[in-house]
């Protein structure tokens, strides 16, 4: 950091705010909404000409147990075993208290979201998510991050709640350790200033700062980034600027499909239904059923990088309901084949070696030799097939919160009046890629910024 990111404040502010929320993502978003509803005068900042960040490049699916959705479903569920799950994931790496605090407050946010605020809601529920012992994963209609940004936007002008874009915070105006507003600066380089009576930090992690990344997860270094470039990291470093702490810095969610040259998201419903990736030899080289996260670094692993994921069309019409897939078809990236050797072909695979992978897939319900478990109906023709590679999708580290998000010093204690939540703060993910939880990343933004939001004692 440096000494010009935190400054003086100014005589006087250009404006003022009680609650002041950097980033229009889902957390800053939630948050805003919530310190509303606690009879807050919010203001939020946003880096971008409209919101969007790194929750509009995802699938937008929040993972809640004991929701009203399940309970029509006749799913029963409780946070208690999402807890468990979450921790399961990270075999125990992450904070049991924040896994128990976010997994008990994610049901009532997704109530409140489409009760209170009309989000159209339902639950994913013709394939599970790998390391979800429930059905738990809970989307609006398209299936895209793009609309639940778009649906909290305006859930957040109905209320009159102010965003104003095309403003990147710079600096941090201090007094010790008492954060008292922002500079901002427009595209055109004017300088607006910001008074506030406490901050939340909800403008994601460093994911596209690749020197952060190269320092704290060398592994992926190299990776496509498929987050939001405005991930820089400046929460991370406003926050030790104030003394606070940091936490599992090397931690962070991957993805090992996404379609190459394309660059979409290629939904993991295509492995968890009983697809398969193969490298450019056409061979199965890791255990899938592991996770999307793990897969980044096992598919840049294979020679040049990339691989194949194979399924069929039965699968195809199951993942059809996620907007980034029929993106993924309209441009071409999904190829198809009456046979194997026809697939072969129009992926430019070995097509021998590729049909006996198919063929050792055991269907009665035995452990491969990778200790993968498959499960009926097996893979029938015609079959789908498509380019991928791994990505950096966000970063899991960050700042160190209390329970409701305020930012923690190293000897535990609060900060006075700053708040992260999303990828601001550290997250219960664990130390590194393998302890990410499918939905882990809109958990803790909607979570703390709901927490956040509404904590103003």
């Amino acid at each position: 950091m440096t000494a010009a990111e935190l400054a003086t404040p100014p005589p006087r502010f250009d404006l003022e705010a009680q609650t002041l929320i950097v980033g229009a993502g889902a957390c800053g978003l939630v948050a805003a909404l919530a310190a509303h509803e606690a009879g807050q005068q919010v203001l939020v900042v946003e880096a971008d000409p409209v919101p969007s960040g790194s929750t509009a490049l995802s699938a937008g699916l929040i993972p809640a147990a004991g929701t009203r959705a399940q309970h029509a479903a006749g799913i029963q569920d409780t946070p208690e075993l999402f807890a468990h799950d979450i921790e399961a994931k990270a075999k125990g790496e992450n904070d049991p208290a924040l896994v128990a605090r976010l997994a008990r407050t994610a049901a009532p946010v997704v109530d409140w979201l489409t009760e209170r605020h009309g989000l159209p809601f339902s639950l994913v529920d013709d394939f599970d998510y790998p390391g979800h012992s429930r059905r738990r994963m809970h989307g609006l209609p398209s299936r895209s991050g793009q609309e639940l940004i778009d649906a909290l936007r305006s859930a957040c002008e109905a209320e009159g709640i102010d965003i104003i874009c095309d403003r990147r915070a710079t600096r941090l105006f201090t007094r010790s350790d008492r954060v008292c507003g922002l500079d901002l600066r427009r595209p055109d380089g004017v300088a607006e200033t910001v008074g506030c009576e406490r901050l939340i930090l909800a403008c994601n992690g460093f994911g596209g700062n690749r020197a952060m990344v190269a320092e704290h997860m060398p592994a992926i270094a190299d990776a496509l980034w498929f987050g939001h470039d405005g991930n820089r990291g400046e929460a991370m470093r406003w926050g030790t600027g104030l003394g606070a702490a940091l936490n599992h810095m090397g931690a962070y969610q991957g993805h090992g499909n996404v379609a190459h040259p394309h660059g979409i998201l290629i939904t993991w419903a295509v492995i968890t239904e009983g697809g398969v990736q193969v490298n450019r030899e056409g061979r199965r080289f890791w255990d899938e059923s592991q996770g999307y996260s793990e897969a980044a670094r096992a598919v840049l692993a294979q020679p040049g990088g990339e691989a194949y994921a194979i399924f069929d069309a039965r699968i195809a019409a199951i993942a059809r309901q996620f907007e980034d897939f029929k993106r993924a078809e309209a441009a071409g990236a999904i190829r198809q084949g009456e046979t194997v050797e026809e697939l072969a072909e129009a992926l430019s695979l070995p097509a021998a070696p590729l049909a006996e992978t198919l063929a050792n897939l055991p269907t009665d319900g035995t452990p491969d030799s990778f200790g993968r478990r498959f499960t009926p109906p097996p893979l029938a023709p015609p079959f789908c097939g498509v380019h991928v590679t791994g990505a950096l999708f966000h970063t899991q580290g960050g700042l160190r919160t209390d329970l409701d998000g305020r930012v923690l010093r190293p000897d535990g204690t609060a900060l006075p009046n700053l708040f992260a939540g999303g990828g601001a703060a550290c997250g219960v993910s664990g130390k590194g890629d393998s302890g990410y939880l499918s939905g882990n990343g809109l958990l803790a933004a909607v979570t703390l910024g709901w927490l956040a939001g509404r904590a103003i004692g």
